[in-house]
């Protein structure tokens, strides 16, 4: 990896800057896997693939920025730029099998399909985004700030009619404390209220040519002919995604030593970037559109105090805590007559949230004969249960997402010594817990590990328990089936860092001509509550935040964060 930043600021004129700022960057891998033919490619005499990969980014920026004064009580910036951004990606790869030598990872040392280059394959993807900006803010008495933005940018994944969008945002501020009215008011020392409204683009589509109808290209050798099959539907519509927010919060300081802000969100994203599915008449199964929106919104509170402070000891605490809830308010018109949009582990629908579990219900131990049971149909009211899973159906189980997340620190210095601790908190939500799941199978993979809880197992002597019987070989397939057995509260608890230093006094080390020396002992990911003893709710979540998309297969293998332990020695000259 290669990484470089160049640029160039010009003041020709009071108050006016130019910046033209080049940063180019060169990403390359090679990755090659080799299977011996002792075991593991016993039956194809061991196996290589081999792959390789070049990315090359340019991101250049070239900015005007403008700053003035009219009085003392007027002031004035104004921002205009350009901004772009190129990739270049880059990959090939090849494997083959029969290794003449089982340990040479070359495909010239694999022989099994001639010629090689029958197993080879390469693609270069580019992509690029371009875009004017500009941004004014005004500040009249230190009091009242206002501020504008505007952006009108391109991106190469939609087509060259609809490629270009334009966004912006308004915001306001107010500094009440600096009103003469607040002068009397000694407990607050500052209060500033602010709100804002705006929007931004997305074009995270997961393809760079969604416009483009794309083929799958085949050929004959004993005719010599090309054949191609429509792979992928374009659509020369389809545009930037529309993501509008909005804010209104406040910023203060009281009796000087307790400070916070509080501030409401609101986000609607709309003309959303879907995967369509066709009807079998269009003779293709799916069309990127933009249709449907979401609206997120919640609230963000932060607060902090400052316990001690003396010429000695300082002693501060902090904390944080976000709340958010999302609602689908529009999906794609096929939805109303399935119900929404089905997996097999959650739904999206109309009045829903993004993260709405869809599984088979779990409904206990069949004390007679220890299998697995389901509620049939509850969705319908059919809480009846059997043991056959293909006869179960599965259920809307709610909002599984996370409704409170945050952290809290605190920091004491005293006498030349510091000590800070990091901690951070999740509350109300629910994930798949696949690993667990795959330590409860009943038997009949051998070899297998075991979780503890599988001691409680169905036996005739222990028929009041919620794990099934252990019956290896058998056809009981409740152990590894996709129920909401296996989900399980992401509320934690993590000690996420600890911190203890030693600044030595100035009169020991200026005599070596150094201003600062500290040295230090820090921890990190030292401690962790959760539902589960191995079960990481932070590394069990998904970019919507909550924990369906990662596996729902038996076995997540997602691992909790490693332990790290440092220490050093801080030198300011």
């Amino acid at each position: 990896e290669l990484s470089s930043n160049a640029y160039i600021t010009l003041t020709p004129a009071r108050g006016l800057s130019l910046t033209a700022r080049v940063a180019p960057e060169v990403y390359s891998s090679r990755s090659s896997s080799l299977s011996n033919p002792f075991y593991g490619s016993v039956t194809t005499g061991g196996a290589v693939a081999i792959s390789s990969e070049r990315i090359v980014v340019v991101n250049q920026q070239y900015l005007a920025n403008y700053k003035t004064s009219f009085t003392d009580d007027h002031k004035l910036e104004v921002l205009a730029g350009f901004e772009s951004y190129s990739m270049k990606d880059q990959y090939m790869e090849g494997s083959n099998d029969h290794l003449f030598s089982p340990f040479v990872d070359e495909l010239n040392n694999a022989y099994g399909t001639q010629p090689t280059s029958s197993n080879l394959g390469s693609y270069t993807d580019n992509y690029r985004t371009q875009g004017f900006l500009g941004r004014v803010q005004y500040d009249l008495f230190e009091r009242y700030y206002f501020n504008a933005t505007v952006r009108h940018e391109a991106s190469s994944r939609f087509s060259p009619d609809a490629r270009w969008g334009t966004f912006g945002s308004v915001g306001a501020a107010w500094m009440v404390t600096e009103e003469d009215f607040m002068k009397n008011v000694d407990w607050v020392n500052d209060l500033k209220i602010k709100a804002s409204y705006g929007s931004q683009g997305n074009d995270q589509i997961g393809t760079y040519y969604a416009y483009l109808d794309r083929y799958s290209i085949s050929y004959n050798s004993a005719t010599g002919e090309y054949s191609k099959v429509l792979s992928s539907k374009g659509n020369k519509d389809l545009t930037w995604e529309s993501q509008k927010l909005s804010n209104i919060g406040a910023e203060f300081t009281l009796f000087k030593n307790f400070d916070g802000s509080i501030e409401y969100f609101r986000r609607k994203n709309s003309d959303m970037l879907f995967n369509v599915p066709m009807p079998p008449s269009a003779g293709y199964t799916s069309q990127r559109q933009n249709v449907g929106s979401v609206l997120n919104q919640g609230v963000e509170i932060e607060l902090g105090y400052q316990i001690l402070n003396t010429k000695n000891v300082s002693w501060r605490v902090d904390g944080n805590m976000t709340y958010i809830k999302s609602k689908i308010l529009e999906l794609p018109a096929y939805t109303q007559a399935t119900g929404g949009i089905k997996s097999s582990s959650y739904i999206l629908k109309e009045g829903g949230s993004l993260n709405q579990a869809y599984m088979v219900k779990w409904a206990g131990v069949d004390k007679a004969t220890g299998k697995g049971l389901y509620y049939v149909d509850p969705d319908n009211g059919d809480y009846s249960t059997t043991s056959d899973y293909s006869k179960a159906k599965q259920a809307d189980l709610g909002d599984v997402s996370a409704k409170f997340y945050g952290g809290f620190s605190t920091s004491v210095e005293a006498y030349g010594f510091d000590l800070s601790a990091q901690l951070s908190y999740q509350l109300g939500g629910k994930a798949y817990d696949g690993g667990y799941e795959e330590l409860m199978h009943a038997g009949a993979q051998l070899g297998r590990n075991w979780h503890k809880d599988i001691l409680n197992a169905w036996t005739p002597e222990n028929t009041n328990t919620d794990v099934p019987r252990l019956c290896a070989g058998s056809t009981d397939d409740f152990d590894q089936d996709t129920t909401d057995r296996w989900l399980v509260s992401t509320n934690y608890l993590s000690l996420n860092n600890i911190t203890l230093g030693y600044t030595l006094p100035v009169k020991l080390t200026k005599k070596a001509q150094i201003s600062k020396m500290r040295v230090y002992l820090s921890g990190d990911n030292l401690a962790l509550l959760s539902a589960r003893k191995g079960f990481d709710p932070r590394q069990s979540q998904n970019a919507s935040g909550a924990g369906l998309n990662i596996s729902t297969s038996s076995g997540n293998y997602v691992y909790s964060q490693l332990k790290v332990f440092s220490a050093g020695v801080s030198l300011t000259f």
